[in-house]
């Protein structure tokens, strides 16, 4: 089982300070979800039905109703290489690690481009590449032109680009969700999460996009009632809440600048609408310190790469930036 932020009470544990001191910002997740309903009783009671309106409502949301809902991206993560002929992935890295362990679980050779643009992903002529955007967890973004124009090139040779699009929702005009499995570009492959931007991890609610035959095989693969009704109930009404999106991107963008800011005297500094990556020797060092703070940041051990989300409020980040002041001065 891999390592992910979020791992709270290992931290209160190690650290001894009690749970309800922590501030998390170890996960990239949105601290200010969507507000969640009391939802009917019927989604409770009831098994989960096709056609209640999600789907119909995240075609509308991301533009394309080529799509499968998953329980969580995370389903789609370890299935998908389990439908695709055996061959080499190559994986633009370092990113999400679920994903190439899910394709050399399933038999595929993962070939590792380390910080590699996709020209140069291409030039390693595998059937498959697989990139995250905004990648996770060095926040570095491809140009909606390129990823394109790579589907176009790995179709030529019939190959397929698998994109994770997690973190995008903050920029959708960056997104490519809306092209996944269309004749424009049937080779496409586009994985959505509401874990970040929606901020209903919990949910368990996600999608993926790409060919009906694709799909088809995915949906036998998980069998029936793979999203709860509660979850699909929340989704739904989140993906039709097109004023609680815009207002929050616009937050998140503030909050995201407010963030690099204050890490930049610390070392290089790459972010997201959701989370900045701080690369500096001194990542382990930092993530210690803020620990002893009760503030918990994602260290990624193979990198010197230091991941930090949003505060959720004021009091976050006033807490925040007084561990990091303590740290500049010691």
């Amino acid at each position: 089982m891999l390592d992910h932020g979020g791992r709270l009470r290992d931290a209160a544990t190690q650290y001894d300070i009690p749970l309800a001191d922590w501030l998390d910002l170890s996960t990239g997740i949105n601290p200010q979800g969507w507000p969640v309903p009391a939802l009917p009783p019927a989604v409770w009671q009831r098994l989960p039905e096709a056609d209640d309106g999600l789907e119909t409502a995240a075609a509308a949301y991301y533009g394309n109703a080529s799509l499968l809902p998953v329980a969580g991206s995370q389903a789609a993560i370890q299935l998908l290489p389990t439908l695709l002929p055996r061959a080499a992935v190559a994986c633009i890295s370092p990113l999400y690690s679920e994903h190439p362990q899910a394709w050399q679980r399933a038999g595929h050779k993962v070939r590792f481009l380390q910080n590699a643009l996709l020209p140069r992903a291409l030039a390693a002529a595998t059937p498959y590449v697989l990139l995250c955007n905004p990648n996770n967890p060095t926040a570095d973004r491809h140009p909606r032109e390129l990823v394109l124009d790579a589907a176009a090139q790995l179709h030529k040779r019939g190959g397929h680009l698998i994109v994770d699009e997690a973190f995008i929702d903050p920029t959708p005009e960056q997104s490519v969700t809306p092209l996944a499995g269309t004749d424009a570009a049937p080779n496409l492959i586009v994985l959505r999460s509401l874990g970040k931007f929606f901020g209903l991890a919990g949910a368990r609610v996600g999608f993926l996009f790409a060919g009906r035959e694709l799909l088809g095989r995915l949906a036998e693969s998980l069998g029936p009632w793979s999203v709860s009704g509660p979850g699909r109930e929340a989704a739904r009404l989140a993906l039709q809440d097109t004023a609680w999106q815009a207002a929050t991107r616009q937050r998140l963008n503030a909050d995201s600048e407010r963030l690099r800011q204050l890490l930049a005297p610390l070392g290089e500094v790459k972010a997201t609408a959701l989370f900045a990556t701080l690369s500096s020797a001194q990542t382990g060092e930092l993530h210690k310190h803020l620990a002893r703070s009760a503030i918990l940041t994602r260290r990624f051990e193979q990198q010197p790469l230091l991941r930090c989300g949003l505060p959720g409020d004021e009091a976050g980040w006033r807490r925040l930036t007084a561990a990091l002041t303590d740290w500049k001065s010691a």
